[in-house]
């Protein structure tokens, strides 16, 4: 009995000693060079300090996975999310390198669940020569040239039609307005010359495939979003499946950006197949409207609680409307350039305190040192310009709605401290289209309507931001003076 004992006792200490390794090695990974890592904690076994990672908190504050590990470890420190080991800064210099070394020593990379949603082929996740090539592709659309020749009278036309008719229709959902009328005038940009009801088909699957299920994985209706986006994406990608086979049938030419594509898959070593193309034609017409239209709603949501910075707004564009020889005309490329500046530091304000682009990935391809400290080659970098953006070091009274406090600044610069749209070769492609769009919305709104809210927009962190709350708000047009 007494050896049976013994030997029950020798096993239990052999799996906790074993157990205890394992627990050592999880909080203390194994890294092969002499640096040191940034200081931090890997979490539970498996889970890491994902849920803490995701717990919601108040839409203007910095969420506290960050502030507590900002004051234990300071601006970089390591952590495990959704599985993979990771280094997070929070540190405007550090992630400004981070981008500046694109390419070179980091390049884009997402942990596992974005990438399976968005399919693992997604041009989306491509790098180097071959993210590159696309992005020169993309930018004949919505890139400067593409806006200033043919993009801007869309949006223009598109804007106006759509709050003409919401201003018969009493109270809507501002963020879904600016969603609808963006997806009626790009997809006919990507896809010239389909029949009617194949268009409203294409355009009810781009609306339906949104990224709510990103900025809140943990929430009790993520898997119907995820099953709703899976659906869409599908139902799309079969209507340009069906286009790109009649194209390539009729050899018909259309000038639309499938056109641009095809004759890139006909060139000698082309980087794009049938499926690529399919793919980044449903990337460009989900992504041009989602966040374009979120960012729209917060900007207005921000102008009805400030009657001075709207005033203001007006001033400028009422001023603006008076110099047009043709008064019904919408926005012009000059007016837009030179004529702007302060709906210029409105958008900026907005889009600082908004915070869309809250977390940004990449991971090391060799050993870095930064700080001190080494990032380990294939470790995912999660860099946090959300966190720069709230700075009361960087920018005085952060969480203040605050246009005035980029007069006379660079606004459309990419700096170390306001980074909404990423940095570096990264860079969102669609940044001067949002700034566009916004504009033009903006004058539309204010020159030729009175607004009011029926219900604030409301949003949580989690800490990608999340609308608990849409903005419901009814428009009149102005009375003729």
């Amino acid at each position: 009995m007494s050896f049976m004992w013994n030997v029950e006792i020798l096993i239990i200490a052999l799996v906790v000693v074993r157990i205890s390794q394992w627990l050592y090695r999880w909080s203390n990974p194994n890294v092969k060079f002499n640096g040191k890592l940034p200081p931090g904690s890997m979490g539970f076994p498996l889970f890491g300090e994902t849920f803490d990672f995701f717990k919601p908190c108040g839409f203007l504050e910095i969420p506290p996975f960050f502030q507590n590990r900002i004051k234990r470890y300071g601006s970089l420190f390591r952590t495990n999310i959704m599985g993979s080991k990771t280094v997070v800064s929070t540190d405007s210099d550090v992630i400004f390198e981070i981008f500046r070394q694109e390419n070179q020593s980091f390049e884009l990379s997402y942990p596992d669940v974005f990438v399976k949603v968005l399919g693992k082929d997604n041009l989306f996740f491509k790098t180097g020569d071959i993210h590159k090539h696309i992005k020169k592709n993309t930018m004949h659309l919505i890139g400067s040239e593409g806006l200033k020749i043919s993009m801007i009278r869309s949006m223009n036309q598109a804007t106006r039609e759509h709050l003409n008719w919401k201003a018969s229709e009493g109270t809507f959902d501002l963020k879904d307005a600016v969603s609808s009328l963006i997806a009626s005038y790009m997809t006919p940009k990507l896809i010239s010359n389909l029949k009617p009801e194949t268009q409203a088909k294409l355009i009810d699957h781009f609306k339906a495939f949104n990224l709510d299920w990103i900025r809140s994985p943990f929430a009790p209706s993520t898997w119907k979003i995820i099953y709703n986006v899976l659906k869409a994406s599908k139902g799309a990608m079969h209507v340009i499946k069906e286009a790109l086979k009649k194209r390539k049938e009729s050899r018909e030419q259309h000038g639309d950006f499938l056109h641009t594509l095809l004759e890139e898959m006909e060139k000698e070593g082309s980087i794009y197949d049938e499926a690529s193309v399919i793919n980044l034609l449903l990337t460009i017409g989900v992504i041009s409207k989602d966040t374009t239209s979120v960012a729209t709603a917060l900007m207005v949501n921000l102008l009805s609680k400030n009657p001075k910075v709207l005033a203001e707004l007006k001033r400028e564009h009422a001023a603006i409307l008076q110099k047009r020889e043709d008064k019904e005309a919408g926005v012009s490329w000059e007016e837009y350039k030179y004529n702007m500046i302060f709906t210029n530091m409105v958008i900026n304000e907005s889009l600082r305190l908004s915070n869309l682009g809250s977390m940004l990935f990449r991971k090391a391809l060799i050993d870095v040192e930064i700080k001190g400290y080494t990032i380990p080659a294939g470790w995912i970098v999660a860099v946090a310009p959300s966190v720069v953006h709230y700075n009361s070091e960087i920018y005085e009274n952060p969480l203040e709605f605050n246009p005035w406090r980029w007069e006379g600044k660079d606004l459309r610069s990419v700096t170390k401290t306001l980074m909404v749209f990423g940095g570096g070769t990264r860079q969102c492609v669609g940044a001067d289209f949002a700034r566009l769009q916004m504009t033009v919305f903006l004058h539309q709104l204010v020159t030729n309507y009175d607004f009011s809210l029926v219900q604030e927009c409301e949003m949580t962190r989690t800490p990608f931001p999340c609308i608990t709350k849409n903005l419901l708000i009814n428009i009149s047009p102005k009375s003729p003076k």
